[in-house]
């Protein structure tokens, strides 16, 4: 037996929205003809949901969240044919905001089971892995894109185009101005790189090898008084074949902006391929 939607008498919900079974509807919130909400999603109270946006089953919108609204981006031109997606029985906390994308067609995009806590940012063009979690007042800025369960701490800031890996875990109160390599913990303003997420690799059920296997590239990576090319060269020389290490290999090697140091600084700063300063400059959101 389907479900029937609730929508509270109080809300503005265009006739051309398309609504799975089980949809709860808040009052006062305002959702426009381009939305789709999927099964069982549940809208909150004063909630806005405009332009392009597709909740995915099960996805829950705090009170007073506004999706899907235009990006704060000077070169955005109004009637852009852009959206936000956000995957099934992701949690959208009380007052967090998320712009759509800038380019025709381009989505903003979240992926399942994230939670967003309240009176965060999400700007236009992002793209959020699984299971991310992205604590009170962060910000996140236009193009970043952040890996699988990693977890950006509250009053944090990131830089624009800035990548966070997989697994990765940043402190609260800082700003990420170079890329995060995946499975690493960070803090600081700039961001340095302290140790490996052991206890959220822990948590995340990765296996006591693997986990041994990323201390020893971190050791070689961020304590071996090396750039990090030549890092590279040393953990692929020394360290045994492992999914894990190679994935952060690959990640330090396409870096574009250079990644986090640690917390005295690359030895060989003028090969670490840090250029976040000057990138900044020329990209300004």
């Amino acid at each position: 037996m389907t479900t029937p939607e609730i929508i509270h008498p109080r809300a503005l919900v265009d006739p051309k929205v398309t609504l799975g079974p089980g949809v709860r509807v808040g009052a006062f919130s305002i959702i426009g003809p381009e939305v789709t909400l999927g099964a069982g999603v549940e809208i909150g109270h004063h909630v806005v949901l405009e332009g392009r946006v597709v909740l995915e089953p099960r996805v829950k919108v705090g009170h007073g969240a506004v999706i899907g609204g235009e990006p704060q981006d000077l070169k955005f031109k109004p009637g852009t044919p852009s959206g936000v997606k956000i995957g099934a029985e992701t949690v959208i906390r009380e007052y967090v905001t998320i712009h759509r994308a800038t380019q025709p067609e381009g989505w903003t995009e979240i992926g399942a089971r994230c939670l967003i806590m309240a009176l965060s940012h999400i700007a236009h063009d992002c793209r959020v892995g699984n299971g991310v979690i992205i604590i009170n007042y962060a910000g996140i800025t236009g193009h970043c894109q952040i890996g699988d369960h990693a977890t950006i701490g509250g009053y944090t800031g990131i830089v624009p185009f800035v990548r966070v890996g997989a697994y990765a875990y940043m402190g609260g109160c800082g700003k990420i101005a170079a890329d995060l390599p995946p499975f690493m913990l960070a803090d600081g303003t700039p961001a340095t790189v302290r140790g490996v997420n052991v206890i959220g690799l822990r948590r995340a059920g990765i296996a006591a090898p693997d986990r041994r296997a990323l201390q020893e590239a971190h050791r070689l990576l961020y304590r071996g008084g090396l750039s990090p090319g030549k890092a590279l060269e040393r953990i692929r020389a020394e360290l045994p074949a492992n999914p894990l290490v190679e994935q952060l290999i690959q990640f330090v090697a396409s870096s574009r902006r250079g990644i986090c140091p640690p917390p005295d600084g690359w030895r060989d700063s003028a090969a670490s391929g840090d250029a976040t300063e000057d990138a900044e400059r020329e990209r300004v959101i």
